[in-house]
């Protein structure tokens, strides 16, 4: 089981022109194949006029499921190229169309391919890429008097401060990796002298950013 995985940070994307053609690259987080479907209509309509809307997503922490349409480009010239920058950038989760406008000047097998690629590429660097990862929530709560340190201390190190809360004591959610809570345990005693409490809040997908877009049901 995958412990993490990158998806785009928003939906977005980049136009380039090559030999007049327009490629319109939009890209979308999604965690289904019916959303990702959902989009791919929507660029539809919202280019009704372009000659081909070729697509690619990934889907799953682990990447499995994988799909493709060249959209009456040559086999193998725009999904499977789309697909590969998604593969190789390890991004997943995520869904990309490139609509294409037809400038009149054939691009070649080579050329098409390189084109969709570098449309997928350049719209990942425009959107950005979160990093998710699968830790283990802890809740700490302390006494008001301990709390500066505490936090203080839990910012500078590696631990995610996930949330933070503040009602009869001072509360701070915290992501570690499994493997991480003995020690951190320990830690919290001696920063604390024992008087902080804990709570295991289960497991749950965590963005770098901090936010929770999904739970695991599993723990």
């Amino acid at each position: 089981m995958t412990d993490r995985y990158l998806s785009v940070a928003r939906s977005g994307g980049c136009e380039i022109e090559i030999k007049r053609s327009r490629f319109l690259c939009a890209l979308a987080p999604v965690t289904s194949e019916e959303a990702a479907r959902e989009f791919i209509a929507a660029r539809r309509r919202a280019e009704p006029g372009a000659r081909h809307h070729c697509h690619a997503f990934v889907l799953g922490p682990d990447g499995r499921t994988r799909r493709s349409s060249d959209d009456g480009e040559p086999a193998g010239t725009a999904g499977t190229p789309m697909l590969e920058v998604l593969r190789r950038r390890s991004i997943t989760e995520t869904v990309a169309v490139v609509t294409r406008y037809f400038g009149g000047v054939l691009l070649g097998a080579g050329g098409l391919i390189r084109a969709y690629g570098q449309s997928v590429s350049d719209a990942l660097e425009v959107v950005g890429v979160l990093e998710h990862r699968r830790l283990r929530l802890v809740e700490v709560a302390v006494s008001y008097d301990r709390a500066g340190r505490l936090e203080n201390d839990l910012r500078a190190s590696s631990y995610l401060v996930h949330a933070t809360r503040f009602d009869e004591s001072a509360r701070f959610e915290i992501g570690l990796a499994p493997d991480e809570v003995p020690a951190f345990e320990g830690r919290l005693a001696n920063l604390t002298n024992g008087e902080a409490t804990t709570t295991e809040l289960g497991d749950h997908w965590v963005t770098s950013g901090g936010t929770r877009p999904g739970v695991d049901q599993g723990h």
